[in-house]
């Protein structure tokens, strides 16, 4: 029987972990290595080895609707993108509003998790620590929640470039960089377009002689803006987007994707268009690259290729003098030098994982990573939902019948065409789906045709609004009396951090699309769904269905929020 559970980290995942341990009656144990929560969105001014870091102005990529834990909302009075700094502050909220300080043991680092010899009978584990005064201890669970992230080993390729033990400037990993200070007035190569490329090479323009932008494949750039201001994840996320991407053909909503984002700053113009299609990989989310590319103060260039002094050379045969400092922005290895090396089975030896959760050569079911994904989502309700899912199976809840532990590695077909890098590919999660796949073992997804038909109103909001985390508290084990609330009120939400200056609101809801489309549309989907493909038998049965929705569309229509554009 499952009852005492390690949680190394105290980072989001490991906060989420905790609550969840509580709230299914066992006893959570975390191991915290700093002397504060946050993990990685605890700022600090030195990087500390084995350890996560960021930079001083790190903002988050995700709205706070979207990324909040499903059954705590953030402050309406946060803005939807936030600094690193408020979103460790929402953290101790949470922390304090679910009293998880005291399972948390601080300065105390995880050395070793050994499975106990009568492993396959009992399912329990040795854990070995050091706390703050250098004393080892040992303990034993029953299960084991990994949550001490893979953002602490930093991938710095140096010896793939040849001429660097003779390059006069410096070399640095994102990992060490904390502001532009260091680099004013210096000609600066930033090498890797992903989230943190963009970001500090952005950064470091705006005091630099010069800056420049390496990149291997090229990105596809969007800001964090949708129409009329809206927040983007909030706009696109949504259970009808994730259904019309799995009917229409991957070509056409590429080229919608990709015909979009050139309609704002042409790709090829800007030196960004990357080799890969628009929904192949991980997009850069960056509000002022193209911007910065316009005004001359960055430069685009292929991918590095080597060292000459202080000279930069690069694939298409171009040259860049008196270069001062290169950062490289190139990514992380995932290691867990803690577990044993038999869950290391990958041929880059990373832990191999079923569902990016479970190693599949254990049995028992005992032990799970938390976070060892990459998601085109927020990371912080897909975590939780991981948790969630997790602690069932340490109960005995799941797994008994159906379930066998494999890799299921022709799921990640389309991700190995997609990343020419493997450990990549495998990272790589869709994230409405596998929420709702985990939302599903655990028995929390969302009943869309019982809402449709007993609730309406709160079904539109499901299907046609934004797909926030508290979908997954309407119903089921850990149901939360206030979700159907926050889903009614998360507009509110994105709206207040705007409402600093009263401006006199003139516009009809007309603006809006119309409820009567939204009520024929969704009615059209249930009905086909569940009519077998007979097309007239569907229509008229939509009509039948329509023609009953008076009320829902009264309602519907009288809940729609003050603002025209949200």
């Amino acid at each position: 029987m499952v009852r005492r559970v390690a949680v190394v980290g105290a980072g989001c995942s490991g906060l989420a972990c905790i609550k969840i341990c509580v709230d299914e009656g066992l006893e959570p144990v975390c191991f915290e290595s700093s002397d504060d929560i946050g993990g990685m969105w605890n700022f600090r001014e030195t990087p500390e080895p084995d350890r996560t870091s960021i930079y001083r102005s790190l903002v988050v990529n995700t709205s706070k609707e979207m990324m909040c834990f499903s059954d705590f909302p953030m402050p309406s009075d946060y803005p939807n993108f936030m600094h690193n700094s408020q979103l460790l502050q929402y953290f101790r909220l949470y922390a304090e509003h679910f009293d998880l300080l005291r399972y948390i043991n601080f300065q105390t680092t995880v050395r070793s998790v050994l499975q106990r010899p009568d492993f396959s009978l009992s399912g329990q584990w040795e854990v070995v620590t050091i706390n703050k005064n250098g004393q080892e201890e040992r303990h034993i669970f029953d299960a084991i929640l990994v949550c001490s992230g893979h953002y602490t080993h930093p991938t710095l390729p140096l010896s793939d470039f040849q001429g660097h033990e003779t390059f006069s400037g410096r070399c640095l990993h994102s990992w060490e960089y904390k502001d532009a200070n260091a680099f004013t007035g210096k000609r600066v190569v930033v090498v890797g377009t992903g989230n943190s490329g963009g970001d500090i090479a952005v950064e470091i323009s705006r005091s630099a002689e010069k800056t420049f932008l390496s990149t291997r494949q090229g990105a596809w750039v969007l800001g964090r803006m949708s129409t009329n201001g809206v927040p983007l994840d909030i706009a696109v996320i949504k259970r009808i987007n994730n259904v019309l991407f799995q009917l229409l053909p991957k070509t056409l909503v590429n080229w919608a994707a990709e015909r979009a984002l050139n309609n704002k700053y042409d790709h090829i113009l800007y030196g960004l268009k990357p080799k890969h299609r628009h929904m192949e990989r991980n997009l850069m989310i960056n509000d002022d690259l193209p911007g910065r590319i316009l005004q001359g103060a960055i430069v685009m260039k292929n991918n590095l290729e080597g060292f000459k002094d202080s000279r930069v050379v690069f694939e298409d045969g171009t040259v860049e003098k008196n270069i001062d400092a290169v950062v490289f922005c190139t990514g992380y290895i995932a290691k867990f030098p803690f577990l044993p090396s038999t869950l290391s089975e990958g041929p880059y030896e990373e832990v191999t994982l079923y569902k990016r959760a479970f190693p599949p050569s254990l049995q028992p079911p005992t032990l799970a990573v938390m976070g060892l994904f990459q998601v085109k989502g927020p990371l912080m309700p897909t975590v939780e939902m991981q948790a969630r899912w997790a602690v069932k199976v340490f109960l005995g809840k799941l797994f008994k019948q159906t379930h066998k532990l494999t890799l299921g590695l022709g799921k990640y077909k389309y991700f190995f065409l997609s990343y020419p890098c493997p450990r990549q590919a495998v990272l790589q999660v869709d994230y409405i789906p596998y929420l709702d796949f985990m939302a599903g073992e655990v028995g929390v997804r969302p009943k869309l045709l019982r809402l449709f038909l007993r609730d309406p109103v709160l079904w539109a909001k499901v299907f046609f609004g934004p797909c926030t985390p508290y979908q997954y508290r309407l119903s089921g084990p850990g149901n939360w009396s206030g979700a159907r609330q926050a889903i009614f009120t998360q507009w509110e939400r994105v709206s207040q951090p705007f409402r600093t200056r009263e401006i006199p609101d003139n516009t009809s809801k007309f603006g809006l699309c119309s409820p009567l489309m939204l009520t024929f549309t969704g009615t059209v989907i249930i009905v086909v769904l569940f009519s077998k493909g007979k097309i007239v038998t569907t229509l008229e049965a939509a009509t039948e269905m329509l023609n009953k929705s008076t009320v829902f569309l009264r309602e519907l229509w009288f809940s729609l929020p003050q603002n025209p554009d949200m």
